[in-house]
C-alpha cells in the first residue's frame, strides 16, 4: 500500500479519503466528523435523524435496526462519495438496569442496534470498502466491555460482543486489505450521558459521581474520542488492526488512591 502523499495521506492524513459516520447527527458520530473533515476526508453521516441534522455533511437517514434501510443508505453514501475507503460503526444506544431488569424486548432492541446494526452496516459496506486501497473500520465500543459497572449489564453485553466481533472481523478481512478496530471511550460528555443525568432524581448529585469515578477527575470530551477513532482511520495506522484503543481517563488501568477533599 503506497501513500500518497499529494492527498496528506503520506503524513497519516485523511486527505482524499471519503469516510462514513453513523449515529453522526450528534455526540461521538458529530466529532468524528467533524475531525475527520477537519482532516481532509469527505464524510457522509447516517442517522435516524433528519439529513439536516447533520448541517454541512452528505447526510442519509438510517435505521440501523432495519436491513433495508442500511442497505439503501449505504449505496446512497457510496455514490455520493464515490465510493468508500473509512466507516466508522458509531449508532448505538444505552442501557440500564441489571441483568434482571430489563425483560427480553430491551434485551432484543439494544442487541439489534448496537451489535446487528455493525454486523448490517458492515456487510453493506465490504463491497466498496474491498475497492479502495486504505480500507478502515472503526466500531465504537467502551470501557463496559472490560469493567464490571454496575446495572449495566445489558450495555456491557452488547459492547463485550462488539469487541469480541471487531477481533474477528479483523481477522476475517486483513487479508483484503481492510483494517478493523474500536475505541473504547469511558463516560463521555455527550447528549445520551446528558438525557441519563436529567433523569436522575438528583442529577448534580449523579454527575458528581460519574465525575468521581474517572481517575483524571472529568468526563471524556467527544473530541478527544474522535481524535482516537479519526487516528485509527488514518493510513497513519497502516500496521494497526485488531485492536482496541481505550480513552477513559485512566478508568480500566489505573487504580489511584482515594482524592482528598
Amino acid at each position: 500500500m503506497t501513500a500518497d502523499d499529494s492527498t496528506g495521506k503520506g503524513a497519516g492524513g485523511l486527505g482524499g479519503l471519503r469516510a462514513l459516520v453513523t449515529g453522526g447527527a450528534s455526540g461521538i458520530g458529530l466529532a468524528t466528523a467533524q475531525v475527520l473533515r477537519s482532516s481532509g476526508a469527505r464524510v457522509a453521516v447516517a442517522d435516524l435523524a433528519a439529513p439536516g441534522a447533520a448541517e454541512g455533511f452528505e447526510a442519509v437517514t438510517c435505521d440501523v435496526a432495519d436491513d433495508v434501510s442500511v442497505v439503501a443508505a449505504v449505496s446512497r453514501a457510496v455514490d455520493i462519495l464515490g465510493g468508500l475507503d473509512v466507516l466508522v460503526n458509531n449508532a448505538g444506544i444505552g442501557a440500564q438496569g441489571t441483568v434482571e431488569e430489563n425483560p427480553d424486548e430491551e434485551w432484543r432492541r439494544v442487541f439489534e442496534v448496537n451489535v446487528f446494526g455493525i454486523v448490517r452496516v458492515t456487510r453493506a459496506a465490504l463491497p466498496a470498502l474491498r475497492a479502495s486501497a486504505h480500507a478502515a473500520i472503526v466500531n465504537t465500543c467502551s470501557v463496559a466491555a472490560n469493567v464490571g459497572l454496575p446495572r449495566r449489564a445489558l450495555y456491557s453485553a452488547t459492547k463485550g460482543a462488539v469487541l469480541s466481533l471487531t477481533r474477528a472481523m479483523a481477522a476475517d478481512h486483513l487479508g483484503e486489505g481492510i483494517r478493523v478496530n474500536c475505541v473504547n471511550p469511558g463516560t463521555a460528555e455527550t447528549p445520551w450521558v446528558t438525557r441519563l443525568l436529567d433523569r436522575a432524581a438528583d442529577p448534580a448529585r449523579e454527575r458528581a459521581a460519574l465525575v468521581a469515578r474517572q481517575p483524571h477527575g472529568r468526563l471524556v470530551s467527544a473530541d478527544e474520542v474522535a481524535g482516537a477513532i479519526c487516528y485509527l482511520a488514518s493510513p497513519a495506522a497502516g500496521s494497526t488492526t485488531g485492536t482496541e484503543i481505550t480513552v477513559d481517563g485512566g478508568l480500566t488501568g489505573l487504580r489511584l488512591p482515594p482524592r482528598v477533599t
